[in-house]
């Protein structure tokens, strides 16, 4: 090999090395993933679960750190900041994806299952996930599956045997357009509160009562404060976890078939823990003597029906919904 040759070799692998170092470097990840709920609840649990999962899995080439509590702002400024690629990831509530594109807030109408059991079924099903493929075009975000809550109850500070019972009652609600509307239905006034100004709402007569899932009513003991609790078995709240698209256009398919599948790994996890502990709490509270109400000859066919004349427009999925929460 002549001088020269030897030479320009020498010359190009020092120049490919510095190259080929920064590609493997940008293939390294440490994701921020921003949620609202507090470090002990279900979903904190479920994103660290994934980010322990992530690093394990890839040798510490991927990882993620989990913002709870809203560290990174409220739900609303987390999406703004996945469109922009500011942010990672987001677990995001339904409530606040249906309050962008009306067609998701058909996983939020009432009565579509009557138990979280029947809720852990719904949100597996094609026709919940198929929900959320409109998320790319219209949120700039990728959505990877659904997480749950347990069924939703109603915490009033007078007794409360039915829902006939909630009508006139200045109920904090989640404010998403697709809860206003059948508390609306009910006679309520919807009043949105911020959760960590629940409590103290209740105690000062600012509002009647609040509905919530069980596992957040335990955590905050909304039963120091109200005098029953009825049990809807109407309405549920789940999450989605979400991706950045800017980010996500930026992995190649193996991290992102992994990432998909530690996902789904930490969701079955979520939702099975809601569902095995959601009977432990309720036994939590029967015994504190707090009384805890059921509706069980209520004409929910009825009050779909009135429901879906307001949403089946703005949200056709409902119908789908509907015929496989009857076939559950």
């Amino acid at each position: 090999m002549t001088h020269s040759r030897r030479r320009f070799l020498q010359c190009s692998a020092a120049l490919a090395a510095p190259a080929f170092i920064g590609q493997a470097r940008a293939q390294a990840k440490e994701f921020r993933l921003g949620l609202i709920t507090p470090g002990g609840h279900s979903w904190n649990r479920a994103a660290l679960a994934f980010g322990e999962l992530l690093k394990k899995e890839t040798n510490g080439r991927l990882s993620a750190v989990v913002f709870h509590s809203g560290q990174l702002g409220n739900e609303a400024a987390m999406m703004q900041q996945m469109q922009t690629g500011a942010l990672d990831m987001g677990w995001i509530q339904a409530a606040e994806l249906g309050s962008r594109v009306s067609t998701i807030a058909a996983i939020n109408a009432p009565y579509l299952v009557r138990s979280t059991t029947d809720v852990a079924k719904l949100v597996r099903h094609d026709a919940a996930l198929k929900l959320l493929e409109v998320l790319p075009k219209e949120t700039g975000t990728i959505g990877l599956g659904w997480g749950i809550t347990g069924m939703r109850v109603v915490f009033a500070t007078k007794d409360i045997t039915g829902v006939k019972d909630i009508k006139g009652m200045k109920l904090r609600i989640n404010p998403t357009p697709a809860y206003r509307d059948f508390y609306q239905q009910l006679g309520a006034a919807p009043t949105p509160i911020p959760t960590p100004q629940v409590f103290d709402a209740m105690a000062n007569g600012q509002v009647d009562g609040l509905e919530a899932d069980i596992e957040l009513s335990w955590n905050q003991r909304y039963d120091k404060v109200a005098k029953a609790m009825l049990q809807m078995n109407a309405l549920f709240m789940p999450f989605a976890p979400l991706v950045s698209g800017r980010v996500w256009a930026k992995l190649d398919s193996k991290d992102k078939e992994l990432i998909r599948e530690l996902v789904r790994q930490s969701l079955d996890a979520q939702i099975k823990d809601i569902v095995t502990t959601e009977l432990g709490l309720i036994d939590k509270f029967k015994a504190t003597n707090f009384p805890m109400r059921s509706e069980p000859s209520l004409d929910v066919a009825a009050l779909a029906r009135d429901y879906d004349k307001i949403w089946l427009p703005k949200a056709p999925a409902i119908a789908e919904l509907r015929k496989v929460g009857a076939s559950l």
